[in-house]
């Protein structure tokens, strides 16, 4: 379902007057960070360090701020979660980017130390980071403001070197000498944290990394991260032979199973379907009208063989609804019958789903309303 913005929605303004967007994302089950950028003016994006399972959630937040995403890159083989890059290029059309030297299949945009992944007028400059893993990349801005350092440079901390082709001594030369070198004020984001920081910055991790920050050397670097003993990540079977396929599922695995209908996720969380849908599949789904009796036989009208149920009294009579069909909620505008769609979730009716809009753009779309006539 193509979502175009609210025609009350101002991208500048939720840029906050600044001349790009900038989103940092969170999947609380691996501690990863995945972060959008986008120019104001052209409206071109980047998504970078994509989660699968978030996949839904990111795609309508770039649907929902009418962004046009460039390209979907990873700064490197992840080995704690699998990469959402095919499924958002799938369903964008955008470019898989990844270094070059990772070989992995699917990528459409191998990256190189040196190269520019341009979005609108704006770039970010690809600098290669190796040492946690061989295919390491940094992305610095073009005016080298901001950073988004991966796993090679974290908060407080970096990515380990035991596995993957690590190496503490060519990771402490990608840190001191690619990330650290960028200006003091350069603000750098992590690919993970696990304690809630989200940000850093050159100065900091200069003076208070305890890795490598203050008056530490090479060989003090090194020998604290070959004393560090850690577990693998817990998901390395499953990530990394999926992050060497840029996450495209394996024949059959299919993303979140069959659907009932093509529903859409929007940054909220919700289901939603379109009115084209709903109209089209009119006799083969519930239709549940959570506004009030005077509003349903008012002017505004409603959708012929609807059900009225007004939200107040969805909780007690939600029993009423035939539950061998599914079930699209509505009411004016979408908003009401957002809430009546989560109630109906978490009351573990499965195939529920919000009209995108509501009557509103059930109307606007020329789909037929019955009201009643006064005496």
């Amino acid at each position: 379902m193509v979502v175009a913005p609210a025609s009350s929605f101002c991208l500048a303004a939720a840029a906050g007057g600044a001349p790009l967007l900038f989103r940092q994302l969170f999947d609380a089950d691996t501690g990863t960070f995945t972060y959008l950028i986008a120019e104001v003016s052209s409206g071109q994006a980047l998504l970078i360090d994509s989660v699968y399972e978030q996949h839904e959630r990111d795609l309508a937040l770039i649907q929902e701020l009418g962004l046009q995403l460039v390209a979907c890159l990873d700064t490197h083989a992840h080995a704690d979660h699998v990469t959402g890059s095919w499924l958002m290029h799938a369903a964008s059309g955008s470019a898989i980017a990844l270094a070059a030297s990772v070989g992995a299949e699917n990528v459409t945009l191998p990256l190189r130390h040196g190269d520019r992944v341009d979005f609108g007028g704006r770039a970010l400059e690809v600098r290669a980071t190796p040492g946690h893993t061989d295919g390491c990349l940094t992305f610095v801005l073009d005016d080298h403001s901001l950073a988004f350092s991966g796993d090679a440079l974290l908060v407080r901390g970096c990515g380990r070197c035991d596995f993957q082709q690590g190496n503490a001594r060519t990771l402490y030369h990608s840190i001191t000498e690619q990330i650290l070198s960028l200006p003091e004020g350069c603000l750098l984001y992590p690919g993970h944290d696990y304690t809630g920081r989200s940000v850093t910055s050159v100065t900091e991790e200069k003076a208070y990394n305890a890795r490598l920050g203050g008056r530490a050397i090479e060989r003090d670097f090194v020998i604290y991260m070959q004393t560090m003993k850690l577990p693998h990540p817990h998901r390395i079977a499953e990530a990394l032979p999926a992050n060497m396929r840029s996450g495209k599922p394996r024949e059959g695995d299919g993303h979140g199973g069959a659907a009932w209908a093509p529903t859409r996720r929007s940054y909220a969380g919700l289901p939603e379907l379109a009115p084209a849908w709903v109209a089209a599949h009119r006799e083969e789904i519930n239709l549940v009208d959570v506004r009030s009796p005077q509003e349903f036989q008012g002017p505004d009208g409603h959708i012929p063989g609807s059900l009225l149920i007004p939200l107040p009294e969805l909780e007690q009579r939600a029993g009423e609804i035939p539950s061998d069909r599914p079930t699209v909620v509505l009411c004016h505008s979408g908003s009401r019958s957002a809430l009546a769609t989560q109630q109906l979730l978490r009351a573990g009716h499965r195939q529920v789903a919000n009209l995108h809009g509501g009557l509103l753009s059930w109307q606007a779309a020329g789909y037929p309303l019955v009201s009643v006539t006064p005496l």
